[in-house]
């Protein structure tokens, strides 16, 4: 008997190893919009699925941006595939973030009300390595760190993409060879998006110039730039558990004292201190400086962004600009006031310590240094 084709047998296969974690019995569901990448998912999860005694399903979200949307969706919901259960999630676009993020919020706010209500244990995304091609690509126009330039990974707390090692011929020849005929979005081929020009022009320019294997290379530079975000994200974990305590670096005492601030050698123990005047400024989330001034510029800004977002900067509108006129405030310290960042939020620096609160108190000298940043 011959087996089935390579390109079914590598989704079945990427779909199979996603789930090896699941325990009998979980629900697994695929969001499905009909297009080739995540039809071929749908396709490989019913058939591994009850291979590993777990129960799948298909979700496919109507996002009411086209005539005929509520038909196509309809038509995925009604796919042979033998997955239960089925649903089709109608959800209202916004229009913060522009039209692909506004979709985007709306269609994972859906899956994951969906997934909550049905209990399920994963939701399977249909991601493939073209996808994370583009995406590399995207951020890094924009002046992206690591972490960004890590790309979508593979797991995200209820979701996983079990196709990010796949690339898009795979699922198109997948679908071919199970008889499975593809929705093509309109949408993909809208040239007003950035992705669809990311798609459709600059990766085949690339290909051209370059050679073949542009998107496998992209692929493996999110990995890359992955594995370096991790290992980064964890050292500024440990140290800001360190700056947050108040752990002071031997060489802190060395310090010249500037405008104000006590030499830490007559005594400066941050907050404690006893003549350090603290008493203006409201609780909020507090750094040893000494601690900050000892880490590398990367694990440094890691720090400080977890600090600003805990003090209630919101994550999406705290750039890397924001931080780095934070940062001032460490390694350019020159007595300057408050540095304020979105939310409302302000970082000041007082006897060793750099404190993020909402409101701080600000000079009225003038100093570009204290006025809140946009």
């Amino acid at each position: 008997m011959m087996g089935p084709h390579p390109a079914v047998a590598d989704v079945r296969r990427a779909v199979r190893l996603s789930l090896a974690d699941l325990e009998p019995g979980d629900l697994v569901l695929a969001a499905c919009s009909g297009g080739a990448d995540s039809l071929a998912l749908a396709a490989g999860l019913a058939f591994a699925a009850p291979r590993a005694g777990l129960r799948a399903g298909l979700l496919t979200v109507d996002h009411g941006l086209q005539s005929g949307s509520a038909r196509q969706a309809a038509e995925v919901a009604g796919l042979p595939l033998g997955l239960d259960p089925v649903e089709v999630l109608t959800v209202t676009v916004g229009t913060s973030g522009g039209p692909e993020n506004a979709a985007r919020e709306a269609r994972y706010a859906a899956l994951s009300e969906a997934a909550g209500r049905l209990g399920a244990a994963a939701v399977l995304l249909g991601h493939t390595r073209d996808d994370q091609a583009e995406t590399v690509l995207l951020r890094l126009a924009r002046g992206s760190g690591t972490r960004s330039l890590a790309g979508m990974p593979a797991r995200t707390g209820i979701y996983r993409r079990p196709l990010l090692e796949l690339g898009r011929g795979t699922t198109v020849a997948a679908c071919a060879a199970l008889g499975l005929v593809p929705w093509e979005d309109p949408h993909n081929l809208d040239g007003r998006y950035a992705r669809v020009r990311v798609r459709t022009r600059l990766l085949p320019a690339l290909e051209d110039e370059l050679g073949p294997g542009v998107a496998e290379a992209l692929a493996r530079t999110a990995g890359l730039c992955r594995d370096d975000a991790d290992a980064l994200d964890a050292w500024a974990e440990e140290a800001y558990g360190r700056a947050v305590a108040g752990e002071r670096d031997p060489a802190a005492g060395k310090r010249d004292p500037v405008a104000g601030e006590r030499d830490p050698a007559a005594g400066d123990r941050g907050p404690a201190a006893g003549d350090c005047a603290l008493s203006d400024i409201p609780k909020g989330v507090a750094l040893a400086v000494p601690v900050l001034e000892g880490l590398p510029a990367a694990v440094r800004r890691r720090v400080l962004r977890r600090a600003a977002i805990t003090a209630g900067a919101p994550p999406g509108a705290l750039s890397a600009w924001h931080i780095l006129q934070v940062e001032r405030l460490v390694t350019a310290w020159r007595g300057q006031r408050s540095v304020g960042v979105p939310g409302g939020i302000g970082a000041v620096r007082r006897c060793g310590t750099l404190i993020f609160v909402a409101d701080p108190p600000r000079g009225d000298d003038g100093d570009p240094d204290s006025r809140p940043l946009p």
